[in-house]
């Protein structure tokens, strides 16, 4: 069921069912770099074209080295200093080489992260009647001490001018003004800001956003192409992930034109910020987090029935 290949000094693992191809780098925090609807020829992920991918040494820089697919933040988003230690743009997990095995139906990523000392793993199975991509993962504290964390998603998305955002928040904030063409920093219910409809994707142009969106009526996020009927979306625990960012450069960012989708654990971008307003994960020493996250990729339609159904 997993095949093998390399990319240039890459290793590729590869599972295969009837509807999806889904493509990942252990060698790459598991980054995943494909994910193919073999029914419609789509590959959902978006790659930024300048790039190759490799291994990059703990602690690069993220933004200029911004690959594209799906990466996974753990256990910081922006550089700072939690519990005395330094943490690395972007966090650990990104950076960190994972050790894999085939079980069962699928196959399993593991590592630890060795500043923070988390374990991490997960395993992915294809689901065998729907384009789904079944996700289960264990993150546990081994050591004797709390530690506060953020844990986020970060799907960047092929797009065109028209596509939409979904997701079932009732509020949005922008998360920086500098990363976003809504500069007012006051809370509003999502999608309508300033008049105008914050889930709709524009044209090409020299624009950014950076948007908080929470109190989630169920845990989705996702994205759809309505005169393609094409569909991508996360479904997930809202207790674990109450909060979803959205960040998308429309041309603004290095110039990439894409939207990055990402349910997360924590808000703000900051821990130490987030862990003082309660709104952060924390595992105390030998606890445990287990959940499952499911990506679907397939239909628009497809997606409405699977988003009732989750409702």
């Amino acid at each position: 069921m997993i095949t093998e290949r390399t990319e240039g000094k890459t290793k590729l693992l590869s599972m295969r069912s009837r509807q999806l191809l889904v493509e990942f780098a252990p060698q790459v925090g598991g980054r995943m770099v494909k994910l193919q609807n073999l029914e419609t020829g789509r590959q959902f992920l978006w790659k930024n074209p300048s790039l190759d991918l490799e291994k990059l040494p703990a602690g690069s820089e993220y933004d200029s080295n911004f690959y594209g697919g799906i990466d996974e933040l753990l256990p910081n988003d922006m550089p700072e200093e939690i519990n005395g230690v330094d943490f690395p743009d972007h966090g650990e997990l990104w950076t960190l080489a994972l050790d894999w095995k085939e079980t069962g139906e699928g196959v399993t990523l593991s590592g630890r992260l060795p500043l923070c000392g988390l374990n991490y793993e997960k395993t992915l199975e294809l689901a065998p009647d729907r384009p789904e991509l079944i996700i289960r993962y264990r993150i546990s504290n081994p050591t004797a001490s709390a530690k506060p964390f953020l844990w986020k998603f970060h799907a960047a998305l092929e797009i065109d001018e028209g596509d939409e955002i979904i997701c079932p928040a009732e509020t949005a904030v922008v998360a920086d003004p500098q990363w976003s063409k809504w500069k007012s920093t006051e809370p509003f219910p999502w999608p309508a800001v300033q008049g105008q409809r914050a889930d709709r994707i524009p044209g090409r142009g020299a624009e950014v956003d950076f948007l908080y969106l929470y109190n989630l009526k169920t845990g989705c996020m996702g994205w759809r192409r309505p005169r393609e009927d094409a569909a991508f979306a996360y479904f997930f625990d809202k207790n674990v992930f109450p909060y979803c960012w959205y960040f998308a450069s429309y041309g603004g960012f290095y110039g990439h034109y894409t939207a990055v989708l990402e349910p997360c654990t924590a808000m703000p971008c900051s821990v130490r910020e987030a862990h003082a307003q309660g709104q952060c994960s924390v595992l105390e020493g030998g606890e445990a987090l287990e959940t499952t996250v499911r990506i679907y990729a397939g239909t628009g339609s497809g997606l409405e029935r699977i988003w009732k159904g989750a409702e």
